[in-house]
């Protein structure tokens, strides 16, 4: 599926406040842990309903050491996935 048809029908934030927003409330919303996804200077944040399709565009990549499994991750500029309840598949990026 092409990124812009897995994104139709989508809700879209724009701006680093309102897609950060957005962010927290699908992981609240699907029961993840708030800090999943460390994001920094986000420029969109959509999501389709009917899908579970998300999709997170920040300015820079992000890299981030979860301390407690002694993991170094690193998020590019765009993230993709399908959030579901407790779980994110095919998550890229």
């Amino acid at each position: 599926m092409a990124a812009a048809a897995a994104k139709e029908g989508g809700v879209v934030k724009k701006g680093h406040e309102e897609g950060l927003k957005m962010a927290t409330s699908l992981l609240q919303e699907f029961e993840l842990p708030l800090g999943l996804l460390p994001l920094a200077d986000v420029v969109e944040v959509g999501y389709v309903k009917e899908t579970g399709y998300m999709w997170i565009v920040q300015n820079k990549k992000v890299e981030h050491e979860f301390k407690m499994i002694k993991k170094l991750v690193s998020y590019d500029t765009e993230i993709t996935g399908r959030i579901e309840k407790k779980r994110i598949k095919k998550l890229k990026g």
